[in-house]
């Protein structure tokens, strides 16, 4: 079918005379269209794929990759077994913590609030609070003295600064002569922080775990240990390891069971995205059908001619297909790159957009990711790359049938 003899015919037809100019101009639509849909193809999921890391670092660095928690909610001789599951394999650090829903109060402003007590010296190596700390510093919380992090839209709701003072209401009650009282408890901002995920700055709080205990009553106990892997992707695995290794004496999850459907939301948005977008290359590719169509009505003397000097079926339709194909591997190689070369810039690209025409696609003061984050994966481009080609060569099959099928008397009868 691909003879050399079959690959040159081909080839020789891909260069337009002055009576086929419309036959080339369909196949430049073609070849256009080919490549501006895997360009936008690239493109978007590469957008998407920057947008789901972004959001992916912004939740861990708030969300350990593994919590073991102790059966009741309490762990004792915490340290204990952190001198365990530290050598364990993957493990490359740990922190206590000790949470617990609550009811923030300064002024006539409340708001219902998760607070966690933390080891201001042992939390960077779980988290990534202490970089993103907007005011005051994770360490400035000392245990007695009941200082409080707040996050940033919960600061701002409550219409509270540093050095400020709002009141702790727990679930726990004190029995009282005057009755049962709601536990109250003062406490100091001595810091904020925003991790850019509306989910932790409106709605957590820290503290010292000294103050933790003391404030839920847990005594000398702890609620678990919080882990950091060195293969996030693998905490399901590591995370169930760890489990069998405990001899399931505790409570142990990842961070994929916490947020598994949100990332599975994502998920399905880039495959219907992705399905979306590739209907563009199917009918861009598709087009080639018509250009084949109507170069095979062009050429039938040329197919019938070919035939009487000795040209198999197989051969004509290789000529076609060649052809077609040529079409296809111009519009995806001109696609591919101009998707690789936009996924690339576009972070320089979308601010020259916005300065040009004097917007902002995406506003600070309303969305956490005010710009438009990029990761260029190269399993996508060449999936993307041979999928476009595949689709390119499928749409050559019937007008090349077709070609093969041409009768030499048929057409020789009229010339």
């Amino acid at each position: 079918m691909f003879k050399p003899l079959t690959v040159f015919i081909g080839l020789r037809y891909t260069r337009a005379k002055q009576r086929t100019q419309f036959i080339s101009f369909i196949t430049l639509t073609s070849v256009l269209g080919i490549a501006l849909g895997v360009t936008a193809l690239i493109a978007v999921l590469s957008v998407m794929n920057g947008f789901e890391t972004e959001l992916r670092e912004r939740i861990l660095g708030m969300t350990a990759h593994t919590t073991i928690s102790g059966r009741g909610g309490k762990l004792y001789d915490w340290q204990k077994l952190e001198k365990e599951v530290i050598n364990k394999a993957h493990v490359i650090g740990s922190a206590p913590f000790i949470k617990g829903q609550v009811m923030v109060n300064a002024g006539r402003r409340v708001s219902g609030t998760l607070l966690r007590g933390v080891i201001p010296e042992l939390e960077p190596k779980v988290s990534e609070v202490s970089n993103k700390m907007k005011a005051g510093q994770l360490p400035d919380l000392v245990a007695g003295k009941f200082g409080i992090v707040l996050g940033a839209e919960l600061a701002n709701y409550l219409g509270v600064m540093m050095g400020d003072k709002i009141t702790i209401i727990t679930s726990q009650v004190n029995s009282t002569p005057a009755g049962i009282l709601p536990r109250l408890k003062r406490f100091t901002v001595v810091g904020i922080f925003q991790v850019g995920m509306y989910e932790y700055d409106r709605n957590m709080a820290l503290i010292h775990i000294d103050d933790a205990k003391k404030l839920f009553r847990l005594g000398d106990a702890v609620n678990g240990l919080r882990l950091k892997l060195d293969d996030l992707f693998n905490a399901p695995k590591i995370t169930q390891t760890l489990a069998n290794e405990l001899y399931n004496q505790y409570s142990v999850s990842d961070w994929t069971k916490a947020h598994s459907n949100f990332f599975r939301a994502i998920k399905t948005e880039k495959r219907v995205m992705f399905i979306i977008l590739l209907l563009i290359v199917a009918v861009a590719a598709f087009n080639i059908v018509s250009t084949l169509v109507m170069v095979v009505t062009d050429k039938r003397g040329d197919i019938a001619i070919l035939k009487t000097q000795g040209l198999s079926n197989m051969s004509v339709m290789g000529i076609f297909i060649v052809l077609g194909g040529i079409i296809g591997i111009i519009g995806t190689a001109l696609g591919t790159l101009g998707g690789v070369l936009l996924a690339l810039n576009i972070e320089t690209i979308i601010p020259a957009i916005e300065g040009f025409f004097g917007m902002q696609f995406m506003a600070a003061d309303v969305y956490y990711i005010s710009d438009v984050p990029s990761e260029l994966v190269w399993r996508d481009v060449i999936t993307i790359a041979c999928i476009s080609f595949s689709l390119s060569l499928v749409a050559t099959l019937y007008p090349a049938w077709q070609a093969s099928r041409v009768n030499p008397a048929e057409v020789l009868r009229y010339e």
